[in-house]
């Protein structure tokens, strides 16, 4: 391999100039799509160009570390803690989003898919409006060059809503967004089969008494009974014909598979039983689920662990959902803690399978020709600590 030159530049201040630095890293634990090897990974125009076992000079030491593809996020709704920090507080949506980008950088992220609803409760906090507001700002953040991470759209779709349709067409034209997914969160069927558990969740956020939770929950079926079915096809139609992945949310049954099939789904968000998992699994969608149930070993919302989905083989992506460093930590969890996945087979799933998911085949993986989008790790006992981001060869973190 021929000397090249370190790049050690800040961070780049316009996402439209590429970086033509070549850059060696050396002394890395190299995170191949099948092994670790101990070896160099050299970079040029913004692409890995070589691979090898072994030293270089004139390299960046990574000291031991691992050195790992960019971590691929689909579903964070991490952005809205921002924007709505506290209850009557809306921030700077630019200045939210640079917040959020910075976190998610820091947590090893470099492609993010920020999840933004569409459908919203009557007496929500947030409207459709402000969903809105928030994508413009993704786009004049990744236009000016403010932004670490790679930014897409996530619509998160409440087909139960009145306003769900409405609220997706504010988006219709916008192609950041190349992800939609289909909710439903009913009480009674998928995430909230349990009544328990919904009431628990809605008691917690909106302090309702027992009468007020009873009304609630009726008003909520009836409006599911007038929107649910209409809806998810008109989203599904126009997503489609935007050019759209889709992904169902909280499959719990057969009948939910069939129907997330029938409408050509490409990832099964969260499915909250192992006979979901299974048949979304092997009807060849991206099975989902949340990096911080992999990190506290169940679910929030007492639905199957995704643990479990793991060891059965059902366990294709994971996401880092409201913790952004959940999504590193839960890679190197299932390593840990599963014996049949190894370390390269926990960490595509947060890099090659999600970007393959919905799309983006120029990353994911340390192969040649792919985006030196990187994360150089250290372990410090069983937490994994991140010590280095480069997006496109460019050091963002």
């Amino acid at each position: 391999m021929s000397d090249v030159i370190v790049n050690e530049a800040p961070y780049q201040t316009s996402t439209l100039v590429k970086p033509h630095t070549p850059m060696v890293f050396s002394n890395a634990k190299l995170v191949l799509p099948e092994t670790v090897i101990n070896g160099t990974l050299a970079v040029d125009r913004g692409k890995i160009c070589d691979l090898s076992k072994g030293g270089a000079r004139n390299a960046l030491d990574c000291e031991g570390d691992y050195l790992l593809p960019g971590l691929v996020e689909l579903h964070t709704d991490h952005l809205e803690s921002h924007y709505k920090p506290r209850p009557g507080v809306t921030w700077n949506a630019v200045s939210a989003v640079q917040a959020h980008d910075a976190q998610i950088a820091c947590s090893g992220i470099t492609t993010v898919f920020d999840a933004l609803r569409v459908g919203m409760e009557d007496d929500a906090d947030l409207t459709a409006r402000d969903m809105r507001e928030m994508a413009d700002a993704i786009e004049i953040g990744q236009r000016e060059g403010r932004l670490r991470a790679d930014h897409f759209i996530h619509l998160r779709c409440e087909v139960s809503a009145d306003n769900c349709v409405d609220g997706f067409d504010l988006f219709k034209d916008d192609p950041r967004v190349r992800l939609a997914s289909l909710m439903d969160h009913t009480p009674g069927q998928r995430q909230f089969t349990s009544l328990d558990q919904f009431e628990l969740y809605y008691k917690t956020q909106k302090g309702f008494s027992d009468q007020q939770m009873k009304e609630f929950t009726e008003q909520m079926q009836t409006r599911a009974k007038r929107n649910s079915n209409k809806n998810r096809l008109a989203i599904a139609e126009r997503a489609k014909a935007a050019g759209m992945m889709l992904a169902s949310h909280d499959d719990a049954t057969l009948a939910h598979v069939k129907e997330a099939t029938h409408f050509g789904i490409n990832v099964a968000e969260f499915p909250t039983t192992l006979e979901a998992a299974k048949a979304s699994h092997e009807a060849g969608m991206a099975v989902l689920m949340g990096a911080p149930n992999v990190v506290r070993g169940k679910s929030h919302s007492g639905n199957i662990s995704a643990r479990e989905l793991a060891e059965a083989g059902y366990l294709d992506v994971l996401s880092s959902d409201y913790v952004p460093v959940s999504l590193l930590q839960a890679a190197f969890r299932l390593e840990q803690q599963i014996e049949s996945i190894s370390l390269p087979e926990a960490v595509q799933k947060v890099t090659r399978i999600p970007a393959q998911a919905v799309g983006l085949s120029d990353r994911g993986a340390l192969e040649e020709g792919r985006r030196a989008d990187l994360i150089q790790v250290r372990m410090v006992g069983d937490v994994p600590i991140v010590r280095g981001v480069w997006r496109e060869g460019y050091r963002v973190a």
